[in-house]
């Protein structure tokens, strides 16, 4: 069956959020507050990001050696390994950040094609979101118009996931794979999905 792989980053190939380590790291106070505001739709991930870098009170170095200490799902490289093999495509769509994969991916020389916002740095941070769909605005990689451009002529669309940023192209899927708030959010709306805590768990399932 030829099929196509989509996969959220943060909490799902990782085993953090790399955008909480972040904020939790080198954020001042508030920051929560904006991403209470960003969890319930009132704004953007361009929003809150714009807002959130304006709390930070670190540089590009601070940021990499942070990121340098992130550890993935410790089957991964299995799981890529199994699609290689099946011939499956798998991208990577992150509403996170470019500096965040790369650093990761770099750690661990995986070789995935991925889009996520770009992070900038010059006089403080900023974020650039070259996948943003101006017709919704909400996310700043927008996932679902992604997918329809990816996934060619794939009999299978699964996407795998765990997030908020994940909950429309969960929409779009045929099959999803998840865990935590994405899990609950599919069983409330019955979407087709699968619980897992590892990528060993999503191996098994699609041998079974």
């Amino acid at each position: 069956m030829n099929r196509v792989f989509f996969l959220d980053f943060d909490g799902t190939v990782t085993k953090i959020d790399t955008c909480f380590l972040m904020v939790n790291a080198f954020a001042g106070d508030g920051w929560r507050e904006i991403n209470d505001r960003w969890e319930k739709k009132e704004i953007s991930t361009e929003e809150c990001a714009s807002l959130t870098f304006q709390l930070f009170s670190a540089g590009p170095e601070d940021v990499k050696k942070l990121l340098d200490t992130v550890e993935i799902d410790e089957y991964f490289d299995d799981f890529l390994e199994f699609c290689r093999v099946q011939g499956d495509e798998v991208y990577i769509l992150s509403d996170g950040y470019d500096l965040a994969v790369d650093t990761v991916f770099k750690k661990y020389n995986i070789r995935v094609p991925y889009y996520a916002n770009r992070m900038l740095y010059k006089d403080g941070f900023r974020i650039d979101c070259p996948y943003l769909n101006p017709e919704c605005g909400r996310c700043g990689v927008c996932k679902s118009s992604l997918m329809n451009k990816l996934k060619g002529g794939a009999e299978r669309v699964i996407y795998i996931g765990d997030g908020h940023s994940d909950t429309c192209p969960a929409l779009k899927a045929d099959l999803v794979y998840a865990k935590g708030f994405l899990y609950r959010y599919c069983l409330e709306k019955g979407i087709p999905v699968v619980c897992f805590e590892t990528f060993q768990d999503i191996i098994k399932h699609l041998e079974y």
